[in-house]
């Protein structure tokens, strides 16, 4: 589920041319939304940072109702601790807004080299890291082509490995190109002004007859006309993120000649090869973000005046290292499924994908085992523009046959911030029977390591915002099961009668045909049904 900065499509492109306590059952849900008008007017920095948990009716922005629903329901009540696992890449456990929710195995005493709890981990004080020291990794058809001709995937493995090297070659040439061109252009206007941080009202007021000098403030009014970006200094910047990433692929993920699991010193294909990783849950470089920022989603710290506030008020995030820069092993996720349910998880989030897998069995066992033991994975349905009905992500919970093996398996697609016909993300993957539901998943801002603050996308954003909701409903429901969860997900979240572009191929059809709910996440609702499903006045 590898995605571009998005500055590669808007600046690159552009030059080319020319991402405690139980509350008290309301009345009624939320209102039908069919005749919600279009919102007309762009959201403030303040809704961008927040729109995820605004409401459609008040603020006619498709989040999930997070901010009424503490207002109106939750009202201060805590509830009980959920521990929510981030089955993800490492973990900034000592950022300032999220260095008071993270689990510590209390069973365990630090640093004494001994597995004092007996749960078959040393020193898991805040969780497990499956990677052990190494970071980059290929691609699962990578790992699939090294293995030749007698693997019966190889064909297509390779197939893909050449459509895409050449794809990112030719990314990384116009990369290279339209950064020589912006540089020049940065240079002279530094130059011009005498200064680095000039700004666009700046340049739209050089008066110049010098063509050379026009050409450059031409290239830079372009550009710079989004704002988004302050200067061209600033748009050199992402696209040097995009070349990063753009490398990655050709020198990571998919270079059959590269081998990132050395470090760790198991065999990845051997299930019962279990004593390898070690307990350092934290991201070993600035770069790896992910799942720093998936857990600010769910649970950075609420209304403690720094950063952004998680969905969840009562939550402890258990951090499991299992995603490394290219494509997780089947290995390292079933285990850290089965780490996460033996020692006390809840929910567990997997905000990771492919579309290869060797041993796909082994995930799906753990899957079941979660689903055994009460408890819910909300997963991220993928950042391809897919139907998942068609062509199968892993991890997934179906058999070969199409049978599910657990009913607390919800797979969340990603909506974007303006309600209406794009409201589905352009990039979410879809389906009426394999999605569940959708959620808000683009430009949604967290935490970034060592106490810093970005927004993202992809679908891997709208799963913690549901494992959020679904922490929610537990802390103020505990009794329910997370099959209820799920389903109490699933049937509170608002339909929307309009027709959407859910195939970026092809005209609009109705959002109910994109997932099996056909509904959005709503935490006000999802409460709401939880507490009569507790009550017992409604069975699911």
């Amino acid at each position: 589920m590898k995605l571009l900065k998005s500055s590669f499509y808007i600046a690159s492109a552009l030059v080319i041319a020319s991402c405690g306590s139980t509350a008290p059952i309301l009345s009624t849900p939320i209102a039908n939304i069919d005749t919600t008008p279009l919102k007309e007017t762009p959201l403030s920095e303040k809704e961008l940072h927040t729109w995820g948990h605004k409401d459609l009716i008040t603020d006619t922005i498709p989040g999930m109702s997070v901010d009424k629903a503490y207002a109106e329901i939750i009202k201060g009540k805590k509830g009980k601790k959920v521990i929510v696992a981030v089955l993800d890449s490492g973990i900034d456990i000592d950022h300032e807004d999220l260095d008071d929710v993270i689990w510590t195995n209390k069973k365990e005493i630090p640093n004494n080299g001994k597995d004092d709890d007996k749960n078959g981990y040393v020193d898991d004080i805040h969780g497990w890291n499956f990677l052990g020291d190494s970071y980059n990794e290929n691609m699962e058809k990578t790992r699939i082509a090294k293995k030749g001709p007698s693997h019966p995937d190889y064909e297509a493995a390779q197939a893909e490995i050449d459509a895409e090297y050449k794809k990112y070659s030719g990314i990384k040439t116009r990369l290279d190109q339209t950064a020589a061109r912006i540089k020049s252009s940065d240079d002279a206007l530094k130059a011009y002004f005498k200064k680095d941080n000039y700004t666009f009202e700046e340049v739209k007021a050089i008066k110049t007859t010098n063509e050379e000098l026009q050409q450059h403030i031409g290239l830079a009014k372009q550009i710079l006309a989004s704002g988004r970006y302050k200067n061209l200094g600033e748009v050199l910047e992402a696209i040097n993120g995009d070349m990063e990433s753009v490398t990655d692929f050709l020198n990571y993920y998919l270079n059959k000649n590269f081998n990132g699991r050395t470090p760790v010193g198991d065999d990845p294909y051997d299930i019962t090869d279990t004593n390898y990783g070690n307990g350092n849950v934290k991201h070993i470089k600035k770069s790896e973000l992910h799942g720093t920022h998936v857990a600010g989603i769910i649970a950075a710290e609420r209304n403690n005046g720094k950063g952004v506030n998680g969905v969840a008020n009562n939550v402890e995030i258990m951090a499991v290292r299992t995603v490394p820069n290219g494509d997780e092993y089947d290995k390292d996720v079933a285990l850290a499924i089965r780490y996460a349910v033996n020692n006390g998880a809840r929910v567990i989030n997997t905000s990771f994908g492919k579309y290869f897998s060797q041993n796909s069995e082994w995930v799906r066992d753990a899957i079941a085992y979660a689903g055994k033991n009460n408890v819910l994975i909300v997963n991220a349905a993928g950042n391809e523009n897919l139907d998942l009905d068609t062509k199968p992500v892993y991890p997934n919970d179906q058999t070969k046959t199409g049978t599910e093996v657990s009913d607390t398996f919800l797979t969340v697609g990603a909506l974007s911030n303006k309600y209406g016909s794009q409201m589905v993300a352009r990039y979410s993957n879809y389906g009426q029977t394999n999605v569940d539901v959708f959620a808000p998943g683009s430009q949604i801002y967290s935490t970034f390591p060592e106490n810093e603050y970005e927004a993202i996308s992809g679908t891997s954003m709208a799963a913690p915002g549901v494992a959020g909701v679904a922490a929610l409903i537990l802390s103020q429901y505990p009794k329910l099961t997370a099959a209820q969860v799920k389903q109490i997900i699933m049937q509170s979240g608002l339909p929307i009668n309009r027709d959407v572009v859910v195939d970026q191929s092809k005209d609009a059809m109705p959002f109910s045909k994109s997932s099996r709910s056909g509904k959005i996440v709503n935490a006000y609702n999802a409460l709401i049904l939880a507490d009569k499903v507790n009550r017992g006045q409604v069975k699911l």
